[in-house]
């Protein structure tokens, strides 16, 4: 019997215990485990592709090799010059030894160029951006700037203009110099490659969509046969494989661009992008690697799948300030001179973001007046409706913000409700008047306070 209640008593007393450390063993929640991909990349970031809101970054402030995603930059460079009319879609490139000699390198992604021919600057563009053609790709920086040389000194100009740091442009494909021949641009060393950081990388993707969309008509093509119909024709496959029906298709939203990029110091790179519901994500992982740390096209594939599910499942455009929304702790700026003494603020237009959707209320609005608006602390009528007197800015309350990849943040004007008239000369005089007797009565107050 002493050993039964012994038993029962050992139960009672391992019984919570085992509880406690169940407890303890439950993995995180869904929110707190997404916090930390754990991508097996050398870097990553995941931004809205509209907004430039960061959703997610891994160590993408370092600088890596970024290989054939270098092309987006000539694609840009490419785009302003046609749209500045300084050359066109059907101008005609012939070919010089340079291209001719790195076209008939069959080790790197190519079509062959013929020495004695020329090629229209759309189709020299459609084998860099759908086959990641490298002499076409040098072929158009020709076009552009008269040598390449001169073309990435245009390219690190640009870098610059567009915001984009730790970068450093030595050719205009993202190939080794080494596999250059010879003929790299001048200044840099024979060995030297691209780099830039994820976060750059993506800040170039962004402005590229942003300023020439047309871009994706292009990259969004599976499969496209150059010079078809003639002697030098080839089949130029779509290296990005998540395109609807390749082999690494990503099923969940559409993807449809945007570069890949692949050098054994660079690693395997890309650069993805995709929508669903209206809304388009831009991912960018270098140098992914498999669970046995070797680098492959499924292991950057696969580090963008993660990217694009996360993106795709935890966040959602909410609206988090409406328009006509009014600040509980200031409703209304005063005023001077006016025939009112308020005049009532409001916010003109809503803020949209795209944000964690378990955190939206997480993010919360923030008032910042003009201070050159004011005069002593107060507007001077007389004041218009409608008049901008400052911004409302977003900000998170807690937690981890990336903020956006263009520095700018989410903001709104703040204009008043009404117009307010300047009052007339006389009730200017009266209130003069009252402000002189009210300043005199608070200084004979404070006066006989003082003596008792």
């Amino acid at each position: 019997m002493k050993s039964v209640w012994n038993k029962a008593l050992v139960r009672w007393l391992i019984l919570p215990m085992l509880l406690v450390s169940t407890v303890v063993a439950q993995p995180k929640s869904a929110d707190a485990a997404d916090d930390n991909l754990n991508l097996l990349v050398d870097s990553a970031i995941l931004i809205d592709a509209d907004s430039g809101k960061i959703l997610y970054e891994q160590n993408a402030d370092t600088a890596v090799g970024i290989a054939s995603m270098t092309k987006m930059m000539t694609e840009y460079l490419m785009f302003e010059a046609i749209e500045k009319g300084q050359i066109k879609w059907d101008q005609r490139y012939s070919v010089t030894d340079y291209t001719y000699r790195i076209s008939q390198d069959r080790r790197l992604s190519n079509v062959p160029l013929r020495e004695d021919d020329s090629y229209t600057i759309k189709e020299l563009y459609e084998a860099m951006a759908i086959y990641s053609a490298n002499a076409a790709t040098i072929a158009i920086a020709e076009t552009i700037a008269g040598t390449e040389t001169e073309f990435v000194a245009m390219m690190n100009k640009k870098a610059d203009e567009l915001g984009l740091e730790g970068y450093k442009f030595v050719n205009s494909t993202g190939l080794n110099n080494a596999d250059l021949q010879g003929s790299h641009p001048e200044g840099t060393g024979e060995t030297d490659e691209n780099v830039m950081p994820a976060k750059s990388v993506a800040k170039l993707a962004y402005h590229l969509m942003k300023d020439y969309p047309q871009v994706l008509e292009t990259t969004s093509i599976k499969t496209m046969k150059f010079r078809e119909g003639t002697s030098d024709e080839i089949k130029m496959d779509n290296w990005n494989f998540m395109l609807p029906g390749l082999v690494f298709e990503y099923k969940n939203a559409t993807v449809d661009g945007l570069k890949t990029g692949t050098t054994d110091f660079a690693g395997h790179c890309f650069t993805g992008t995709a929508t669903k519901d209206g809304m388009r994500v831009i991912a960018v992982v270098t140098k992914a690697v498999d669970s046995k740390g070797q680098g492959s096209y499924k292991a950057r594939f696969d580090a963008t799948a993660a990217l694009f599910n996360y993106g795709f499942s935890q966040f959602s455009k909410e609206e988090i300030v409406p328009a006509g929304y009014k600040f509980k702790k200031q409703k209304q700026l005063p005023v001077q001179k006016g025939k009112e003494d308020f005049v009532g603020i409001t916010v003109k237009d809503p803020i949209e973001m795209v944000v964690k959707t378990s955190e939206k209320d997480l993010y919360v609005p923030k008032l910042v007046i003009d201070k050159k608006k004011l005069t002593d602390g107060s507007l001077e009528a007389a004041i218009k409706e409608d008049e901008v007197v400052g911004q409302v800015e977003v900000v998170k309350s807690e937690g981890t913000d990336y903020g956006y990849i263009t520095g700018k943040s989410a903001t709104a004007n703040v204009v008043t409700n009404d117009a307010v008239e300047r009052a007339s000369w006389f009730s200017l005089g009266l209130q003069a008047v009252g402000h002189f007797f009210a300043n005199l009565w608070d200084g004979a107050k404070g006066f006989v306070t003082g003596l008792f």
